[in-house]
């Protein structure tokens, strides 16, 4: 299994890596930028085991799953940003389910310990899992209105499309489904990622739900200073 693991994340990562390097031949600021991220993003789980060891001398290993997962999202998006996103109606659909559900299992792994010095109950976990993704996935419609809003205000294509409210009512259901799923089949892929920097997990758990508020709060300050400065000056 874990042979057949690393042969799909070295599949991705070349997945990601060739669909950044059709956006550099064809000149696709949108499909680069969104290819560097996709393959920093994987790197991810690697440089967190480094830093966890030269931090603390543990020795940490994530397993193969996470970089897996991760990477199977960014090749997805990196589909998208090609064109797939317009010509295929579901692609979205898809990646919105799949990145929430990565999410969405991280979440519900971390509460499976104390959180706050406190035994989390299923039915707490399940519910914060659910509305923790889904305020993960406001923020980042506010990432991309953002992305619209100040890519018009330079003149500049967008490094992300926002596509209208329609469009991020459907997200915002797809991002359901898959947190949804997660805690429906109780998925716990990553406890023992969990299990290993427990104190680590709870103090990501914490903090990014802070994050998600100060994030939307300060998103939301920043549209709203580029929309009164480019009315002044218009």
């Amino acid at each position: 299994m874990t042979a057949l693991l690393q042969a799909a994340f070295l599949a991705f990562l070349a997945g990601i890596l060739g669909t950044t390097f059709v956006g550099v031949l064809s000149r696709d600021l949108q499909a680069v930028v969104n290819g560097i991220a996709s393959l920093l993003a994987t790197a991810t789980p690697t440089l967190a085991e480094l830093a966890i060891a030269h931090g603390s001398g543990a020795d940490i290993t994530f397993g193969p799953e996470l970089s897996v997962w991760i990477a199977g999202a960014g090749f997805l998006h990196m589909l998208g940003m090609l064109g797939w996103y317009d010509t295929v109606w579901w692609w979205d659909h898809l990646t919105h389910t799949v990145s929430a559900a990565l999410i969405a299992a991280l979440v519900y792994a971390s509460l499976s310990q104390y959180v706050l010095g406190s035994q989390v109950t299923d039915v707490y976990a399940a519910v914060f899992t659910v509305l923790f993704t889904l305020g993960a996935g406001v923020l980042w419609e506010f990432v991309e209105l953002a992305a619209r809003e100040i890519g018009e205000y330079i003149d500049r294509p967008p490094v992300l499309e926002y596509y209208g409210l329609r469009d991020t009512v459907l997200d915002m259901a797809f991002n359901g489904v898959g947190a949804i799923a997660v805690v429906a089949f109780d998925v716990r892929l990553f406890v023992p990622i969990v299990e290993q920097i427990p104190r680590i997990a709870e103090a990501a758990v914490v903090g990014s739900t802070l994050l998600l508020f100060v994030g939307a709060l300060g998103l939301g300050v920043v549209l709203d200073v580029v929309r009164t400065t480019a009315t002044d000056t218009g």
